[in-house]
């Protein structure tokens, strides 16, 4: 189970359950092809470790590699970091975080979509252990400023900035950089504080469907649908014939620290029209699923086609 899948897990993760032992937990953020990930795997093999990223090309190349070099103290996550953050760590459960080279976003009018804001370092003073660290390492100097005044400004971080270890210049990024003899920034971030604030894990919920009774439209056509809710929005993208004589629904979500794209699918069943999630993939329910889904119930209502019951 290299490669987690949040509709299949308990959060937080039970390193137990996961890495069939107990260890300390360390994450890495934006781990590219997993080079780097190895190499501290290799160097620590005591440690359990999770590697975030959010390019579907790079988690593929990670895993070959993992799988390539035999090692089995990872675990990747395809997805955002601050959704496996919140609901895959406990409080104070992790010992520390790699950060190599993240986007810098440059653009002024972009520095919100940066990863190391005050309000990131907050969150993550609730899942470090006491003297926990952050580490840092990037060849752009105003987000290494940047980074520095934001984790002081939480005021739960205390700030080092000693020269990058050798072995943080070894991702692929970081290799062609070093020819092109760029400058490289190092800070650690040591946790000195915890933010008072409660961070509860995401809601999730068992169930998203409906039962129907009626025939289904044919649908030589279908318009996107954009569902808006308090905390997020669902966006139904376009619909296709299943070979059961149903259909699927592309949906995408995407709600506070969770993007998703996933099925909705309407098709004759033993107990009536079942209208709802699939579980291909093994998604998440989360109220962004259920609103999906009650959507579609009513679209199907206007159709001519009764409900007779809910589990949303």
């Amino acid at each position: 189970m290299l490669l987690l899948r949040p509709g299949t897990l308990n959060f937080p993760l039970s390193p137990a359950e996961v890495w069939g032992r107990e260890g300390e937990l360390v994450l890495e953020v934006g781990h590219g092809d997993g080079r780097f990930t190895a190499e501290i795997a290799r160097r620590n093999p005591e440690w359990n470790i999770l590697g975030v990223e959010i390019s579907a090309a790079s988690v593929t190349r990670a895993l070959k590699r993992l799988r390539r070099e035999n090692i089995a103290s990872v675990r990747l996550y395809h997805g955002q970091a601050s959704f496996a953050l919140r609901n895959f760590i406990p409080p104070r459960g992790l010992s520390r975080v790699y950060v190599n080279f993240p986007d810098p976003w440059p653009k002024t009018k972009h520095e919100d979509n940066r990863l190391l804001q005050r309000s990131f370092f907050r969150r993550l003073s609730t899942r470090l252990e006491h003297g926990g660290t952050l580490l840092l390492t990037t060849d752009h100097e105003e987000y290494w400023k940047f980074a520095q005044a934001e984790a002081r400004a939480s005021g739960l971080f205390a700030v080092e900035t000693p020269p990058p270890p050798e072995h943080h210049l070894q991702t692929k990024y970081a290799l062609k950089w070093k020819e092109q003899g760029r400058s490289f920034y190092h800070a650690v971030f040591t946790k000195t504080g915890e933010d008072p604030e409660p961070w509860p894990l995401l809601e999730r919920f068992e169930m998203a469907h409906a039962l129907m009774e009626g025939t289904l439209p044919e649908l030589t056509s279908f318009d996107k649908q954009v569902i808006r809710f308090d905390g997020g929005t669902a966006v139904l993208l376009e619909a296709a014939r299943d070979l059961g004589g149903g259909y699927f629904f592309l949906t995408h979500l995407e709600e506070e620290d969770l993007t998703q794209d996933v099925l909705l699918e309407a098709r004759p069943s033993t107990h009536g029209l079942y209208v709802g999630i699939s579980r291909f993939g093994a998604p998440l329910v989360t109220k962004g699923v259920q609103q999906a889904v009650a959507w579609l119930v009513g679209w199907l209502e206007g159709q001519g086609l009764k409900t007779i019951q809910r589990s949303y």
